[in-house]
């Protein structure tokens, strides 16, 4: 009996050709075929690596029938590549279908990490990143991108947003709109995340929409928006989970220090370590 091959998710630079590694130029020159979203996007990379390796289209439009196609390459033996535009695949990025399908069939799926703008923007934004919320594109219309971000509001955890040029003006002011004390409330904004024209905004939502408004340079380009989640207040609208982490940060701070209180209290309860040690000050005030 053949061995079956392997499928590789292939981390791709969400900019900076640089920031591919080492290992994606080997495994994307050794596969056997390389499935890109947009073939014409890839030859451009595959190019710049001397990377020579046959390339096929397979997206979110892709029939039944295609992903079959690169179904029944794997499982004579071959191996294969899937890769987006920019990223790591899946990632708010076509390939769930081919995944779940190569995992029925016993087919060997293995990560080869690299650039991912959630990451990325977590990692620069200064806004607590312990605990995190990925949403990926909010929906288009306001009516429904209000919807959801209701539904969001009350979330204690870092939210992240994927956001278009021509929708991100709109997505600001509609999330000052919802959320509460958008003054107060802090969001990181990434604009072209390493590319030439990279830029980065951290301050209030009324404030990130004045400073998008101000400049239509501002506008231009792919965006992350990292929201502060929403810190639980000490009173009656504080949550029962908040009200659960605070008596056991309490208990637990008469046998060690506050710091390794909070530290235990908010991985024992579930709820964000930074947002707990505020509560907790807040308290003792």
């Amino acid at each position: 009996m053949e061995t079956q091959g392997t499928l590789y998710i292939v981390a791709t630079p969400i900019g900076n050709l640089e920031d591919i590694s080492a290992r994606a130029i080997a495994v994307l020159k050794q596969v056997d075929l390389i499935a890109a979203e947009d073939t014409r996007h890839s030859k451009r990379l595959l190019q710049h690596f001397a990377i020579a390796t046959p390339l096929t289209s397979y997206h979110d439009f892709s029939s039944d029938s295609e992903v079959k196609k690169l179904l029944d390459e794997l499982v004579i033996g071959r191996s294969l590549a899937l890769i987006s535009d920019a990223g790591t695949p899946l990632i708010s990025d076509p390939g769930y279908r081919l995944v779940e399908m190569a995992r029925s069939r016993g087919i060997a799926v293995i990560p080869v990490p690299g650039a991912s703008a959630v990451i990325a923007a977590l990692s620069v934004a200064g806004i607590p990143s312990d605990r995190f919320y990925f949403e990926g594109f909010l929906p288009a219309k306001s009516t429904q991108r209000c919807k959801r971000l209701a539904a969001l509001a009350e979330e204690t955890s870092t939210l992240v947003f994927y956001e278009s040029p021509h929708r991100i003006i709109a997505c600001l002011n509609d999330m000052a709109a919802v959320i509460a004390e958008p003054d107060k409330r802090k969001v990181f904004v990434a604009r072209e995340l390493t590319k030439k024209f990279e830029s980065h905004f951290l301050g209030s939502v009324l404030e990130a929409a004045s400073w998008i408004a101000s400049d239509e340079n501002n506008s231009r380009g792919e965006f992350v928006l990292v929201l502060e989640g929403r810190v639980a207040k000490l009173g009656s609208d504080i949550d029962e989970l908040m009200r659960k982490a605070i008596d056991t940060a309490e208990l637990l701070s008469a046998e060690v220090s506050m710091k390794r209180a909070v530290a235990v209290a908010a991985r024992l309860v579930g709820v964000r370590k930074n947002a707990l040690y505020a509560a907790m000050l807040e308290k003792e005030q």
